[in-house]
Parts: structure tokens; C-alpha cells; sequence
């Protein structure tokens, strides 16, 4: 593979971000951090299943066919929280300046989890979307209000003060999963700024009618989650569980009448969904096809 070009795009608060851009072909955005986690860390993830190259292995696994164009959209909204901008329509204006920024007037995106939300926000808002691909977060039924009871409450507890970080402490602000975790006993260690900014996000979706959404999509489409990637949050969390692979089951009729490509992941959950070695064998074939290669 050709070595990397490097771009920076403008977000909608004036702050940046870094791209790296890989290959050549379709250009195809993945809000992945491009650089491997290291050392101590990267063996934590290792033991919850989770591949500290996550991002590197997804563009390698896709930059001899596309214009990977990788950027770290929520490493970068943590560490420059958007407590009161985080809003559905200013991420979406987020990932078009990063499009503008890569010089891809046309291109395919791929979001997982809350940035696979992100992307059917995208998809009602431009038409310069060539496919547009949601895994872990059902495009129809979406689990709204049940993530704004999650992320409220990791909001309180982020209010209370800081606690000591436990496995998965990072992404439990955005809903992420690590596998069979007992989340009753998660301490939040993200900021007050960091937390606000999901209930930002969350509230604003609120009054989403994701049906109604899909004549908005114009674009080939495929969606994909765990068949077990249904989340349970105790009470400190809210008491809701988020369903995502059963809301996917029980609508995939519906989603392909309404468009979808949908495939189910058996028996893997949220985290293990997610993984390259799971991903790649779903979209990297189904891009193929999508984009007329």
C-alpha cells in the first residue's frame, strides 16, 4: 500500500481534525483512529476481545480497493468536548468538511455505533453519499431514548466528580460495549464536558422518527449488528437495555423492504461486532459491490 497523504479538516466549532488518507479507488470514510493503541492499554483490550489496531487493520483491509479516508471523530470530540454543539445536525456538517478536506465529493461511509447513527444523519442531509453502511445501531427503531437515560446518567455521575477508571471507562459516555461486563459496577471517568456533549446528541434525536427517515436515503445501504448485542444497564445507568441485534431481527424485513442490505453477526455482541476480523468480511465484499467494482 502507498504511503499515507495527511489532511486536517475545520469542525463546526472551529476546532480540527486530523485525516489520513490510504489507497486510491472510491473514496470510503471510516471515523477510526488510524494509529494502534500501545503498550499497557493495548493488552487491556486484548483481554476484553478488542483489536488495539482496530482502525489500522480496517484500512488495511480496505486501501488496495478504496480511498480509505480515516479520521478519529471521537478520540477527537473527547479530547475537545462539544458539550453544547454535539448536535446531529453539526456532526453531520462534521463529516462533510472532512469529505471537503479529503477533496471526496462523492464518497461511502462506514460508522459504528453512535457514528453509525451519525451516518443515517449524514444520509438525509446530502446527496453526495455513494453508500452508506451502520453497524451496531439498528436504522430503524433506534434505541434514542433508552442511549439518553445511558448517557444521562453517566452525566450525573460524571457531575459528582472523577472515579477511578475501570476496563471500558472510555466509551461508556457514547454507549460502546466491552463484551459481558458487568456494568453495574463501571465507574465513569470521563469529564462532565465529555458526558454532556452524548445527552447533547441524544436529546436533539429525541423527536428523530427514523422511519420516516428512509425516503431520505438514497443511497445503497447496509446495516449490521451482533444478534446478541443487546446491552442491559442496571439502574445506576438508568435500568434500560439497549437493544441493538434484536431490533435489527425483528425489523429486518421492514429494513429490506425499506432498502437495506442487512446482515445478522451470530452469537457476537456489541464489542465483538465490531472487530475487524467480524467487520471486514461484511463490508469490504459488499462495498465492492456497491460501488460498481
Amino acid at each position: 500500500m502507498t504511503e499515507a497523504t495527511t489532511a486536517e479538516a475545520t469542525l463546526h466549532d472551529g476546532d480540527s481534525i486530523a485525516l489520513e488518507i490510504h489507497g486510491a479507488g472510491p473514496a470510503v470514510l471510516l471515523p477510526v483512529d488510524p494509529r494502534p493503541t500501545e503498550g499497557p492499554q493495548a493488552e487491556e483490550m486484548r483481554r476484553w476481545g478488542m483489536d488495539p489496531a482496530l482502525g489500522r487493520t480496517l484500512i488495511d483491509g480496505l486501501g488496495d480497493r478504496f480511498r480509505v479516508v480515516a479520521f478519529d471523530y471521537e478520540g477527537r470530540v473527547m479530547a475537545a468536548p462539544k458539550p453544547d454543539t454535539l448536535t446531529p445536525g453539526n456532526v453531520a456538517a462534521d463529516l462533510l468538511a472532512v469529505a471537503d478536506a479529503a477533496g471526496a465529493d462523492r464518497f461511502a461511509y462506514y460508522g459504528y455505533s453512535w457514528t453509525a447513527l451519525s451516518g443515517l444523519q449524514l444520509a438525509i442531509r446530502t446527496d453526495r453519499l455513494s453508500a452508506l453502511v451502520m453497524g451496531g445501531f439498528p436504522p430503524l427503531g433506534g434505541p434514542y431514548s433508552e442511549m439518553l437515560r445511558v448517557t444521562s446518567a453517566a452525566h450525573e455521575m460524571s457531575v459528582r466528580g472523577p472515579a477511578a477508571s475501570t476496563p471500558g471507562s472510555s466509551r461508556e459516555s457514547s454507549g460502546q460495549s466491552v463484551g459481558d461486563y458487568d456494568w453495574s459496577t463501571v465507574e465513569v471517568s470521563a469529564t462532565e464536558a465529555q458526558t454532556r456533549q452524548f445527552v447533547t446528541l441524544y436529546q436533539a434525536l429525541q423527536g428523530f422518527d427514523d422511519r420516516a427517515a428512509q425516503a431520505g436515503v438514497g443511497c445503497p445501504r447496509l446495516c449490521f449488528a451482533g444478534s446478541a448485542d443487546d446491552i442491559p444497564y442496571g439502574e445506576r445507568w438508568g435500568g434500560v437495555t439497549v437493544r441493538i441485534g434484536s431490533e435489527v431481527v425483528k425489523r429486518r424485513a421492514e429494513l429490506e423492504a425499506a432498502g437495506w442490505d442487512v446482515r445478522v453477526l451470530d452469537g457476537l455482541d456489541h464489542t465483538r461486532a465490531m472487530q475487524p476480523a467480524n467487520v471486514l468480511p461484511v463490508l469490504r465484499p459488499w462495498l465492492t459491490t456497491a460501488l460498481g467494482l
